[in-house]
This record gives C-alpha cells, sequence and structure tokens, in this order.
C-alpha cells in the first residue's frame, strides 16, 4: 500500500507540473490540477497559480508563506482569478479587489449571467458597468 501512495504522490507532482502549461481557460476550469496552498514556510514565486478552498488565486509577488497569509485574505501577495479574467470563460461580474481588477478586453455578464456582456475597455477597473460605465462597452458574445 505504501508504494502506491508513494506512486500517487509522484504522479502528482507531475500533474502539476503539467499544469504550468495549461491556458488560463483551462486553468480555471481545472483548479484542481493545481497545488493547494501550503500555510507554512513555503516559497511561492511571483505570477504562480495555487488552489486554496477550491479557489484559483495567482501570486502578485515572491514571498514565504504564513498561516495566517492566506490566499483569501492576504491581498497584498495572493489575487483570485474571476470569471472573464487570465482568459477565462465570461462569467458573471464579480467585485474585484484593488489587486485583481478586469484588465482592458476582459469580458464579463453584468449584472446575472441572463444580461448583456459587458467589455472592459480599461486596465485594472475595478468599478462595475453601472458605477463606471465609462470603463465597460456592451458587446455582442
Amino acid at each position: 500500500m505504501s508504494e502506491i501512495i508513494e506512486r500517487a504522490r509522484a504522479l502528482r507532482k507531475v500533474i502539476e507540473q503539467m499544469a504550468e502549461n495549461l491556458t488560463e481557460e483551462e486553468a480555471v476550469n481545472n483548479v484542481e490540477l493545481f497545488p493547494e496552498w501550503i500555510p507554512d514556510g513555503h516559497e511561492y514565486e511571483a505570477n504562480k497559480l495555487v488552489r486554496y478552498n477550491g479557489v484559483l488565486y495567482k501570486t502578485i509577488s515572491a514571498h514565504t508563506s504564513q498561516p495566517d497569509w492566506t490566499p483569501d485574505v492576504a491581498v497584498s501577495l495572493y489575487a483570485r482569478v474571476l470569471a472573464g479574467q487570465e482568459g477565462t470563460p465570461i462569467g458573471v461580474w464579480e467585485q474585484p479587489d484593488s489587486t485583481n481588477g478586469y484588465k482592458k478586453g476582459n469580458k464579463v455578464h453584468y449584472p446575472t449571467m441572463d444580461d448583456p456582456v459587458y467589455e472592459s475597455l480599461i486596465d485594472n477597473n475595478v468599478w462595475s458597468p453601472e458605477a463606471y460605465p465609462q470603463g465597460w462597452q456592451e458587446v455582442t458574445e
């Protein structure tokens, strides 16, 4: 049994290495392929994808993890990848943090999936199409 577990661990490392070559859309649709966030003393490089509570985050800067610096609260270290970002499928607009605003060209439905698609006209767009209409343009999918 221990041989099977060791083999599974070795395969997991290969899977995580190969996941780095996925497109961003593939990454968001296959979050489970990415390494789970390690809370204590792990060295993270900038711009790496990590999984935390089933959600995909991108590291903003290189750092050493600490238990209280979880990706969902340490917004200076991690940015949650939102629908419509990083090549992900068009989803419903979500309020981004200052570190993960929508980029020019990102597309989202607003306010629900049944509503029109809007494309961001600016980088680091943290406003909704309603709050800052000048930052968005309605488009057809």
